[in-house]
């Protein structure tokens, strides 16, 4: 017999954006379960880049400081595209991380699991899921020797998303057309050709013998391999990857007087890109690669999946909890699903430029493309656009500054020094009063924090109202407009609760 549970939210899948969402709906108060098929978590490198936007918001939630401890060391380098050799600077655009942090993604999904449980949510390992029916109150998931009943659920369970499939949903897009190994291992011998140190995409990537491959160094003898050569297409993704198919491309690339020792863990991926049509079927949603694959380049799968809960689940909560204003919760598909193509896209213009056998009319557009990329202003362009810190939203409001990310900026508020970023720990919504223009006898839901402080920084408006994602959904440079449009403002974009 099934054993029946019910919760308010159920999500399937315990990678970076099923437990980013479960942090989220824990910290909000909402109760949640997470179902992940695999019984143990897998010590993969995999996704092992947090981009800017990403590093701005897990600090927002005191995520970051943890994380940083799990780093890498390495010496700080810019990002880049199609591992073009130029690499991309973020400081134009006011940031406190402009570089990539290289952390394991099992360790993002540890710190994650962790916190997500200290704020109540339960993650059951083992619970590969079987059955989803869906009506209008709600969704019942069938896994392995349980029933669970929740107000909604949300699939993150991957590219090969168990849920979608069940639902009968299309994938569309294009299959891949080329395969590639990715491997964690130990080397027990190394040539002068393997990297001793991480550095920039570009000068870790090698050919040999029909091979490419990149070697990334993660401390004594452990490295990150990816690889492919021509016909590896053929190969089944489910096949093994064998301990002598990694010592062949390792000793074309890197010469034979480099030894493979050991094997801890290693996969097939492919350039396939695809994006549902919509992230919302009724009552289940979807988000991360369960809503999106595309080529791995420029280190975007996990940064997308994490920035696809921040979004969801600030609004998710608002919507279980009874106080979500009409359309709030399809503003997650309207906002995310741009941004997901958006990275689609331009996966697909980096796939061309790093192909490792180009043909003379590729080389030749690389060669252009990396004199754009020393131009300031392309540089800054494709640097917003790889670490997300140039997204803007299309929201409603009339203030220039609207839909706008808001930077990390200190500020001086009664209590003391402070910065932005640790307003918002409690993941409410922010109204930030920065010249005295919020009526003191203004009356607040509970979820929107009043701070009243000063800025030495401009920040273009003397009130801003700032969602607990970290966006611009109201700014007034007077108090007349604290009067007109805040309240109303307040109950269409955020809570209708008072």
């Amino acid at each position: 017999m099934l054993s029946e549970i019910e919760t308010e939210v159920v999500i399937v899948g315990a990678g970076p954006a099923g437990l980013m969402l479960a942090c989220e709906l824990a910290l909000a108060g909402v109760e949640t379960l997470v179902l992940e098929k695999l019984p143990r978590r897998i010590e993969q490198v995999k996704g092992g880049a947090i981009q800017a936007r990403t590093a701005e918001l897990l600090e927002m939630r005191g995520l970051l400081e943890p994380l940083l401890q799990r780093a890498a060391q390495s010496d700080p380098v810019g990002g880049h595209f199609a591992a073009l050799p130029v690499p991309l600077d973020c400081t134009p655009w006011q940031t406190r991380h402009p570089f990539p942090i290289a952390i394991p993604q099992w360790e993002i999904e540890e710190a994650l699991e962790e916190r997500a449980i200290a704020g109540s949510a339960r993650v059951l390992r083992g619970s590969a899921v079987s059955g989803v029916e869906s009506d209008n109150n709600g969704v019942t998931v069938t896994a392995d020797g349980m029933r669970v009943w929740a107000r909604y659920l949300v699939a993150c369970d991957g590219g090969h998303s168990t849920v979608r499939k069940l639902l009968g949903l299309p994938f569309p897009g294009r299959p891949g057309t080329h395969q590639a190994v990715l491997a964690d291992i130990r080397l027990s011998a190394v040539s002068s050709l393997v990297p001793q140190q991480m550095g920039h995409m570009s000068t870790l990537t090698r050919q040999g013998g029909g091979y490419w491959a990149m070697l990334a160094p993660l401390g004594g003898d452990r490295y990150r391999l990816t690889f492919g050569r021509a016909g590896q297409e053929d190969i089944a993704r489910d096949a093994p990857v064998t301990h002598e198919e990694i010592t062949a491309a390792l000793q074309a690339v890197y010469g034979e007087e480099t030894a493979l020792g050991v094997v801890d863990n290693s996969s097939r991926f492919s350039d396939a890109t695809r994006q549902l049509k919509h992230y919302r079927a009724g009552r289940v949603l979807f988000a991360g690669d369960a809503a999106h694959i595309h080529p791995p380049l420029g280190g975007q799968g996990l940064n997308l999946a994490i920035q696809d809960a921040f979004n969801l689940g600030w609004k998710l909560a608002a919507a279980v909890q009874g106080r979500a204003p009409s359309g709030l919760l399809d503003s997650y598909h309207t906002e995310r699903h741009p941004v997901g193509a958006q990275v689609l896209h331009h996966t697909s213009a980096q796939r061309v430029l790093a192909d490792p056998h180009p043909s003379e009319d590729v080389a030749a557009l690389r060669d252009i493309f990396i004199d754009l990329l020393r131009l300031p202003d392309a540089n800054r362009h494709l640097a917003g656009l790889m670490s997300g810190l140039s997204l803007r939203y299309e929201l409603s409001g009339e203030h220039p500054l609207t839909g706008q990310r808001m930077p990390d900026v200190d500020l001086v508020t009664q209590a003391g020094p402070t910065r932005l970023s640790a307003l918002f720990g409690s993941g409410h919504a922010v109204l930030l009063d920065l010249a005295g223009v919020v009526p003191a006898d203004l009356r607040l839901p509970a979820r929107v924090d009043l701070v009243r402080a000063t800025c030495s920084d401009d920040m273009g408006a003397a009130a801003l109202l700032i969602r607990p994602d970290g966006y611009l959904c109201w700014a007034a440079d007077n108090s007349a407009a604290c009067g007109e449009t805040l309240l109303s403002t307040i109950a269409g974009e955020l809570t209708e609760a008072l």
